[in-house]
């Protein structure tokens, strides 16, 4: 009778809403606060990225102390900055919702490779956060690509690398000043040949049935861990009893079971995908996404029941084995089934094209006659990645008391030619492709000699 209540308990709590994590020091978060002027765009074409996938013409887009404060015919206040669009397209930022930048930051050497704890298979314990280094380079190139949030991640040598953290990307001293506000933790996971092959001559595992025989013990040792934790604060904390010892790898595995963290699963197979739905059910939590998911479109059906998404490349494949069977249409598909498809990058390349990424998804879905639309495929690099980070209701959509990250193109943003040419970061001006170019520390040998031409 126990175990069943606890089970019921365990499933309840998995519905609940991410709780946010503890607010950043106060010092840390200062540079964020200086309030945001008042930025109007005028006579913009405005693609919202909402779920109706409405579009303004010859619209105003009004931003103001960091939020969207209006849309439309707009009556420019007093005093605002003023940015004439000339008719080009406005869009909300991008975001990534699969990143290591600031983990594995540019230059690559190995002093920067901080991504990947591999000591352990299982190393729920560390935190992202406190690998990445805010002076990235590679951040000023993905704010010039249109990125203003992304999620950095572990990488995925382990079966659960630990925890990953959004970010907004404004320049900022720490990690924890980056932070996008209120957004939850996420836990990184792992399937496939990436455990098989860091592992497999050491302690294990060294087979994929052993991948999911050490995901159960660790999700098992955690309801334990929980149920303890549980029992001293409802009787044992007022009888004055010691609390449980703290064990931060299986504090973060509960928080996983209480709904508060989201979990991120990388994973190339159709049937490990299947594999480690099942285990989710046994244990009592969601997977949020799955990412990479090249075999996704064998089972878009279920994972959109599922309410699962799906983070992926346009057309990455045939790297290893558990890749060669993807194919350009999986975007599309996914789409089609009623998914949650989202064009992630993995790469410090990458994120500087995700919306020609969009564009390739589009094209591969209309070639094969499914009735796709520009706002299906932006919605792929803003709206969709926002839910998997947990923030849709702050960013990714055009709408007014949403977050002011927003983006000047160009040209239509889905095309090869499209460049930002402004990009607003709650609503400050964070790139600017007409002003000077400042180059990181690592390229000022290239700069060309002065009085050179």
């Amino acid at each position: 009778m126990r175990a069943a209540v606890a089970l019921v308990l365990f499933v309840a709590c998995v519905h609940r809403q991410p709780a946010a994590p503890p607010a950043a020091p106060a010092v840390a978060a200062a540079v964020r606060e200086a309030a945001a002027p008042p930025v109007a765009i005028v006579h913009a074409t405005i693609w919202t990225a909402d779920p109706r996938g409405t579009r303004l013409q010859d619209a105003t887009l009004l931003m103001r102390d960091g939020r969207i404060a209006a849309l439309g015919k707009v009556e420019v206040p007093a005093g605002a900055l003023v940015v004439d669009a000339g008719g080009r397209v406005v869009t909300p930022g991008l975001i990534d919702a699969h990143s290591h930048l600031g983990v594995y930051a540019s230059p690559e050497v190995p002093a920067h490779a901080d991504g990947n704890e591999a000591t352990s298979p299982n190393t729920a314990e560390v935190n992202a956060e406190h690998s990445f280094w805010p002076q990235d380079p590679g951040l000023t190139r993905a704010l010039a690509a249109g990125v203003t949030s992304l999620l950095v991640l572990p990488g995925s040598a382990n079966l659960i690398g630990g925890r990953g953290f959004a970010v907004k990307n404004r320049p900022a001293r720490s990690a924890a000043a980056m932070r996008f506000p209120g957004a939850p933790y996420v836990l990184k996971m792992a399937c496939g040949e990436n455990p098989k092959r860091v592992y497999g001559k050491k302690a294990g595992p060294s087979t994929r049935m052993g991948n999911i025989a050490q995901v159960r013990a660790a999700f098992g040792a955690a309801q334990d861990y929980w149920r303890k934790w549980d029992a001293f604060e409802k009787k044992g904390r007022a009888k004055g009893d010691l609390p449980p010892p703290r064990d931060l790898r299986l504090e973060t595995l509960a928080e996983v079971l209480r709904g508060r963290i989201l979990v991120q699963n990388h994973c190339y197979r159709a049937d490990e995908m299947l594999l480690m739905l099942d285990v989710a059910a046994e244990y009592g939590f969601q997977i949020r996404a799955f990412h990479h998911a090249l075999e996704a479109y064998k089972i878009a059906d279920v994972l959109a029941r599922r309410g699962v998404a799906v983070a992926t490349w346009a057309d990455w494949w045939g790297f290893k084995l558990e890749a060669f069977d993807g194919i350009p249409e999986n975007l599309a598909l996914v789409q089609a089934a009623g998914g949650r498809p989202v064009v992630h990058s993995d790469s410090a390349i990458g994120v500087q094209r995700l919306n020609q990424a969009a564009a390739q998804g589009l094209a591969s879905g209309r070639a094969m006659g499914l009735p796709l639309t520009e706002d299906d495929a932006l919605r792929w690099v803003t709206l969709n990645p926002a839910w998997v980070l947990g923030v849709d209701r702050q960013t990714g959509s055009l709408e007014v008391g949403k977050m002011a990250d927003v983006v000047l193109w160009s040209h239509q943003p889905l095309s090869v030619y499209a460049l930002p040419d402004k990009v607003f970061v709650d609503g400050h001006l964070a790139y600017d492709r007409a002003g000077v170019a400042r180059p990181s520390d690592f390229e000022l040998g290239l700069l060309p000699a002065e009085g050179t031409p």
